[in-house]
Order: C-alpha cells, then sequence, then structure tokens
C-alpha cells in the first residue's frame, strides 16, 4: 500500500508471508528494507526520500530478488508515485464504513457497489490529474464485532470448542491473528490492491475496530472491562491497527520520533517484539496518553497550504465517571497547535464522527448527555444510558464540553490576522452522507467557510426506517420541539449555528473535495453497479468557499 506521499518523500507498506528483504524502486530511486515480524507475521515500511516534486513515478516491488509487484498481466495501470507540488488544485476523496463482501451477484445485490472498487475502476481509463491526490478513509474499515458470512465461519472453526465465557463473542473476531484475517479480506480484492498500492491513504479508528458503541460512555468501559475476553480483544485492535493503519498515517520525520516503530526494527526476534506490542496495545486503551492516533498531513506549501488535522474522537475520550470529554486534554492541545501555528488557505478537520448532526439529534444528545449524568435521578440515568446505547447518542453533540472546545477553535482559527478560506470538516459514521454550512454565533467572519461534510458509507446498508427517522429528525417542528426540551433541562447552547443545505442520502459512494488556491468545491459521487461492473456516477457538484 501506498500511505505517505509529500512533494519528495514517500511510504509503501508491505506485508509478506516469510522474513525477506523488500526492495521498492520508483524509477530509480530505491529504498530497502528487511521485514520484521509479530504475531508470525511479517511487515516492512519502506521511506523514499529524495524524491523530484510533481513527479509521476512508476514503482516495482521485489521479495529477496523476485519481483512480487506489479503482479502479470493485471488488467490495472501501473502503480505510481505521484510526488506533490504548488500544482494549482488539489484532490482529496474520503468516506467511511465499508462492509466486506464478494463482488458477485448476491453480494452486490446485499451490500450494493463499493465505492472503492468503483473507484479504481474509473481511474483506469483516466488521467493521473483526475485521480484522488489523497485518499481518507475515516472509519469502520474493518468490523471485529460483525465479520462477513464468510469470516463468521472461518471463526466458528477457528473458534470451537467455545469456552463459555466467550460465547457471547463466538462469531467476533478475538485476537490480533483474526484480525489479520479482517485486514485480507477487507484489501485484497484487486481492484482495491491496486487502488491502495497508487493512491497514497490516511486512516483514522472508529467503533467497529473494537466494538460497537466503543468508549460511549464510563458506564460502557466499566461493563466491558469485566469480560473475560476484553484484554484479547483490545491487544489485537489496537496492536493490527498501529501495524495495518496508523504506521502510514505519519511522514518520515514521524517515523523517525515513533519509539515504537524503532523498537520493532530493533528488537530480536518475534516473541520480543510481539511482547512490545501487545504491551503497548493494552496500555494505548488502559492508559490515557499512551498512543496518539491524531496525526497531520500538509500537502502542498505557499499560499496554497491545505493542512489536513486528523483527530482521534474514539480512542483518547476521557471517560472517568466525572469528567466527559471526546478527546483529552493533552490530544487537544496538541489538536490546536496544529489548526493554528501556520497560517493556512484552508484547514481541514477529519473526524470519524461529525460535528454537525441534524439539529433535531443534537438537541436529543444534549439532553441525554444531561439525564445519564444522574444530574436528575438514578432511575432517568439508567434510562439514558440505555437510550444512548440503543440510538447511538454519541456524537460531538453528546460531548457538550468538547463540543465547546471545538466551536472555540472555529471562532479563533475565524478571527485570526490570516484566516483561511475554509474549515472543512470531514466524517463518516452515520451511514447517511449531507453537508452543512455553519457559522460562529456573535463572530463575523465572512473571509472563512465553516463546513460539515459527511460521506458514509462506502459500502454498507441502512435500514429503511433508519433513513426515515434521518429525515424526520431534521423536519423545523420536531427539531424545535427538542431544542425546547433540551434547554428545560438547562442544556445551553453551543454557540455555533448551521443547517443542512444537502442531504441526507443514503447510497453507497465518495465525496472528493478539490482545493485550487483559496478556492474550493466538492464533487459527489455514487456507487452503482449494472452487469457485474461497478462504477461511480457524479451525483452533485457544490462551491465550498470561493476566492477573497
Amino acid at each position: 500500500m501506498l500511505r505517505y506521499v509529500d512533494a519528495h518523500a514517500a511510504t509503501v507498506w508491505v506485508e509478506t508471508d516469510r522474513p525477506c528483504v523488500v526492495t521498492v524502486d520508483a524509477d530509480g530511486h530505491v529504498a530497502r528494507e528487511r521485514t520484521w515480524s509479530v504475531h508470525g507475521h511479517h511487515y516492512a515500511l519502506l521511506q523514499l526520500r529524495d524524491l523530484p516534486g510533481a513527479a509521476v513515478l512508476p514503482y516495482t516491488v521485489h521479495l529477496d530478488d523476485a519481483q512480487a509487484w506489479p503482479e502479470p498481466e493485471s488488467p490495472f495501470p501501473p502503480s505510481v508515485i505521484r510526488t506533490l507540488d504548488d500544482r494549482s488544485t488539489l484532490r482529496l476523496s474520503f468516506g467511511s464504513c465499508r462492509r466486506s463482501a464478494p463482488f458477485d451477484a448476491a453480494g452486490l445485490k446485499e451490500h450494493g457497489a463499493d465505492a472503492l472498487a468503483a473507484l479504481a475502476e474509473r481511474m483506469r481509463t483516466e488521467p493521473h490529474e483526475r485521480w484522488p491526490d489523497a485518499l481518507f478513509l475515516g472509519g469502520d474499515q474493518i468490523y471485529a464485532d460483525e465479520p462477513s458470512p464468510a469470516l463468521v465461519a472461518r471463526l466458528k472453526q477457528a473458534h470451537e470448542p467455545v469456552p463459555a465465557e466467550r460465547a457471547e463473542i463466538a462469531e467476533e473476531v478475538w485476537n490480533f491473528e483474526e484480525y489479520t484475517w479482517l485486514y485480507h479480506e477487507a484489501w485484497s480484492p484487486d481492484p482495491v490492491r491496486w487502488l491502495l498500492s497508487t493512491v497514497p491513504t490516511c486512516m483514522l479508528l472508529d467503533d467497529h475496530d473494537l466494538r460497537d458503541d466503543w468508549n460511549t460512555s464510563h458506564a460502557w468501559r466499566t461493563e466491558m472491562a469485566a469480560k473475560p475476553w476484553w484484554r484479547d480483544r483490545v491487544v489485537g485492535a489496537f496492536g493490527s491497527y498501529w501495524v495495518y493503519q496508523h504506521l502510514g498515517n505519519l511522514s518520515p520525520q514521524a517515523l523517525e520520533h515513533d519509539a515504537m516503530f524503532a523498537a520493532v526494527r530493533a528488537t530480536g526476534d518475534d516473541g520480543a517484539r510481539t511482547a512490545e506490542l501487545d504491551e503497548f496495545a493494552w496500555r494505548a486503551d488502559a492508559e490515557q496518553n499512551t498512543a496518539r492516533w491524531s496525526f497531520v498531513r500538509d500537502f502542498f506549501d505557499g499560499d496554497g497550504l491545505v493542512r489536513f488535522v486528523a483527530m482521534d474522537c474514539r480512542a483518547s475520550r476521557r471517560l472517568d465517571g466525572t469528567t466527559r470529554s471526546m478527546i483529552d486534554d493533552v490530544e487537544w492541545a496538541w489538536i490546536v497547535e496544529q489548526a493554528t501555528k501556520v497560517p493556512v488557505a484552508h484547514l481541514v478537520l477529519g473526524s470519524t464522527l461529525p460535528v454537525m448532526i441534524p439539529r433535531g439529534i443534537h438537541h436529543l444528545e444534549g439532553w441525554n448527555e444531561v439525564v445519564a449524568s444522574g444530574r436528575f435521578s438514578p432511575a432517568m440515568a439508567k434510562l439514558g444510558e440505555r437510550l444512548r446505547r440503543f440510538v447511538d447518542l454519541e456524537h460531538w453533540s453528546a460531548f457538550r464540553e468538547s463540543f465547546e472546545r471545538l466551536v472555540g477553535l472555529f471562532a479563533d482559527v475565524a478571527s485570526s490576522p490570516r484566516p483561511p478560506s475554509s474549515v472543512l470538516v470531514l466524517s463518516g459514521d452515520v451511514h447517511c452522507s449531507y453537508t452543512a454550512d455553519a457559522r460562529v454565533v456573535g463572530l463575523e467572519h465572512p473571509e472563512t467557510a465553516i463546513r460539515q461534510l459527511t460521506m458514509s458509507p462506502f459500502r454498507n446498508y441502512l435500514p429503511v426506517p433508519v433513513k426515515l427517522v434521518n429525515k424526520f429528525f431534521e423536519k423545523a417542528p420536531l427539531r424545535v420541539g427538542l431544542r425546547w426540551f433540551s434547554r428545560a433541562f438547562a442544556v445551553p447552547d453551543t454557540g455555533l449555528d448551521w443547517a443542512l443545505d444537502s442531504g441526507p442520502w443514503f447510497q453507497n459512494g465518495l465525496m472528493t473535495v478539490v482545493f485550487d488556491g483559496r478556492e474550493a468545491r466538492l464533487e459527489v459521487d455514487r456507487a452503482l453497479h449494472a452487469n457485474g461492473r461497478q462504477y461511480l456516477e457524479r451525483a452533485g457538484e457544490q462551491v465550498l468557499t470561493t476566492a477573497r
């Protein structure tokens, strides 16, 4: 997989089936690395440096002396590394929530077309200039708690006989080894594999990487921590996430300061490396600030700098019974620093969970947080907690203090001496897609547009009743009624005003933000299939901001 690319550097992530020396040759620019192993699996992350800017470099991968990529007779074009520069446009595609299912008639009928496979098919015949310059996978690349039928059959066979204490997760993933099965299944289909080899990717984890409703509340964590299978699940989730997703998010400069990366390359044997990774993975969940999954990427310099700050709003939560934070204080301070330390043309915030949701649900989540806190009575707190989990009331609106912090960041950025043309929040999770326009109450910020862009799913199914509920909560009578209801329970306003200006809609697809200097526009594509062929169809375009 091609992971990080800037003007003069790139990283290529490789998994092999045995120890070997991996060589990546990008048009004469060579990186070579011996694999390292954990849990019996073999990996390498190769760093190419001193690449020419604004170049298109075909590359090959050799394992020892044998070429392994590109594969012979592949129907796809050669994999390339396209280094960045101050080109006039930058294309950033994104989405979330992708189920693994075959591309046969049954799989297409049940889950629809796969937006990533459809994107690969489009790219086969398009010039490089139309390809995404980067792809943000905003959560739920895998479903540890709801595997595909094919993987469930494999898991049931592996788990027999099932111990009584693990009966409730007999058809779920248990450990690191089984997490690798999820990743192989998700990323091995030919079009997806080629896509990930030629479009740089950045990724964030969300609840299904571990379990539905992960970190929704202190009560949830307390309940899960008592499960006899919890430690193995946590260790497998964070260990595999670090290997398969997080390492590739980091720039070569950031990799130099990553202690875990240094450790796996320096430690002598698989057993020692595995033990060290397992301990790191457990502490990443059990101890605050052990790991930072948030990261930053800059796409090009000068007046056209686009800074992408990916915010981990799932694993870095603080839930200690008295404090509820979407992002803990240390991580939040780091995010603010990254978002404000340099002037940018566009500030892009990646958050798996949307910040601006339909206003009716926003007010309901504010009310639920207050009630579930126990402020009124233990009975109401119990009811609030049940409702929170049943309806998934866990977005930024359900962490009101963190929401207000984020609004403060919007205000600081928009009122800075050199404000960006836009602040864009890219999100997924909710299995529907929409855009929203926002303004900070009491602040004039005509130079900075604040927008929520939510794209979900890449490939997933949303039942009809849930679709109707999503639309119903945006209706004025319910929205106004729920606002009054939340105020009656002393829920404060947030200082941000917004309205959905497009959507919600529910088709599989992806969004692409096209940056051109201080201008930005949005392209929305839906994934369709016909006669066994998957393809993208343009569903709409939208001007996000114009040059000022």
